[in-house]
């Protein structure tokens, strides 16, 4: 009998476990996302002016941006042409010859009408935590604007503000995505390995030589 009520003691403990661990997530994503909320914008009209739009890579096929990274651009290069900001930091992944998000970036926002000289490329932003700890430690960013869609905005903004980047955040959201749930569901995990990332391992990213960025 004694050994009966101690496993049941047992079970019930490892169900309430598993349920505060299944909804810590959740509970994470909630409290973040109460947190940037004051940090958000909408219209380049209402964007506070900073000196750099920290644009984050999101996939390429060849020279051709996927249509979230086509629109993280198109939107950080609205911002450019409102006076919201005076540069564009584009970072993403090249780890690969034949893979080149930043390239393509820089590309797009010319054909936009940027100039070469106003856009400024980080080839190892393999990550969002990668991108924002190589835009304080390499390029000397302590305030921008992140412009990356809805979804993201949340963990972007915790993480650089977290590794000392006043940022606050523009939605790159310019139509409907086939993978919006999909992407919503991925922040679960994505959030918490930033929280551990940024507050735990503090891993450190591919560095260089600092090239601070001229605007700053």
């Amino acid at each position: 009998m004694i050994a009966r009520e101690m496993w049941k003691k047992i079970v019930k403990a490892g169900v309430a476990s598993l349920i505060l661990v299944s909804a810590l997530p959740f509970f994470a994503r909630w409290v973040v996302n109460m947190w940037a909320q004051e940090r958000l914008y909408n219209s380049p009209i209402s964007l506070p002016a900073q000196p750099v739009a920290i644009v984050f890579g999101a996939g390429v096929r060849g020279e051709r941006p996927s249509p979230m990274l086509y629109d993280r651009v198109a939107s950080a290069v609205d911002l450019y042409h409102a006076g919201a900001v005076r540069k564009l930091l584009m970072s993403g992944d090249n780890r690969f010859d034949n893979y080149n998000e930043p390239r393509v970036m820089r590309n797009v926002a010319i054909e936009l009408g940027v100039p070469e000289q106003n856009i400024v490329l980080d080839y190892a932003g393999h990550s969002t935590y990668d991108t924002c700890y190589r835009a304080r430690a390499i390029f000397g960013v302590t305030h921008a604007t992140l412009v990356t869609q809805r979804f993201h905005l949340d963990r972007a903004l915790m993480t650089c503000n977290a590794l000392g980047i006043e940022a606050i955040g523009y939605s790159a959201d310019r139509r409907p995505y086939r993978s919006v749930w999909w992407n919503e569901l991925r922040e679960l995990p994505a959030l918490m390995n930033a929280l551990v990332e940024v507050y735990v391992t503090q891993p450190l990213p591919i560095l260089g030589e600092p090239t601070p960025i001229a605007a700053e």
